[in-house]
């Protein structure tokens, strides 16, 4: 497949996806989101693909939607591009179109924010589970300022991400902030030096495919997101027996154990495939049309 908006690639295991219009700061537009869509598909099918790295080309991240010629988020803007589903008969919002097939994703999913992450290029990090920041990158929640609300699903992922009132205060001000303040906040895990951004990603995701099982890692994954909007610890008990129970008498779980015995690296073989007690996350409502 070929896209205009993003570049994908694949190394040994680590996918990268660049969010591709540096001439516009990656701005962010309904074909941008189609495409986002369409590389998530690509990486959860394929075996060979451990993590995921994303990333912006030049000097920005995601400067948030392209606001080029006003009136951008007006629904009854003539030649506004509209999603072809619905949710109860509204058309879904293109940040949400966008974001959510990276939370249904099975590999884990690494942010390398370079540079400004505004608006959609905020929200669209929050359903990755990793998030490093260079030095020079800025993160703002700036809807209100817009006179908008947030979008992508992000009333969901940022309470959990950073707590409720450090969400409220990023949104209700919708002021832009440092990365020293996204890192106080619990935004990014980290911050480093511009020059060592891609490097320390890259390293991160190469611990993960160097060093554990693919199928273990996506149903980790699974679990701790869907856990969120559990009721009670029992439903963790109850999905992690079963998960338990299924790759426990899996190849890579004897091949774990051999490994460590023979003081050796593992050699981790079995694809990420569908776990038994791990339903895929998120689930699609009813009124999707």
């Amino acid at each position: 497949m070929s896209w205009t908006q993003v570049r994908y690639e694949v190394a040994d295991g680590i996918a990268t996806l660049t969010l591709d219009r540096p001439d516009r700061l990656n701005a962010f537009t309904a074909e941008m989101a189609g495409e986002l869509g369409e590389v998530c598909g690509v990486v959860d099918a394929d075996d060979a693909v451990r993590v995921l790295v994303v990333t912006g080309a030049g000097r920005a991240f995601c400067a948030g939607a392209d606001l080029a010629g006003g009136s951008t988020f007006d629904p009854d803007r003539p030649g506004r591009p509209v999603p072809a589903e619905t949710i109860g008969g509204v058309p879904r919002d293109w940040g949400g179109v966008a974001s959510l097939p990276f939370a249904a994703l099975r590999k884990p999913v690494i942010a390398a924010v370079n540079g400004p992450a505004v608006g959609i290029g905020a929200t669209l990090t929050l359903p990755m589970d990793i998030r490093i920041a260079a030095e020079s990158a800025r993160f703002g929640f700036v809807f209100t300022r817009r006179g908008i609300v947030q979008e992508a699903a992000s009333s969901w992922f940022l309470p959990r991400v950073v707590g409720v009132s450090q969400a409220m205060e990023w949104v209700a001000t919708g002021r832009v902030f440092d990365a020293a303040e996204a890192l106080c906040g619990r935004l990014v895990s980290r911050v480093v030096p511009d020059d060592e951004l891609l490097p320390s990603a890259y390293a991160l995701a190469r611990e993960i495919a160097d060093h554990t099982s693919g199928p273990a890692v996506a149903a980790a994954r699974q679990l701790m997101w869907s856990m969120l909007g559990a009721a009670s610890p029992w439903d963790a008990h109850r999905a992690e027996s079963a998960v338990l129970a299924a790759l426990g008498a899996g190849e890579d779980a004897a091949e774990g154990v051999r490994s460590f015995l023979e003081k050796r690296p593992p050699r981790f073989r079995a694809p990420v495939t569908e776990v038994p007690g791990v339903p895929r996350w998120p689930g699609r409502p009813d009124d999707v049309r």
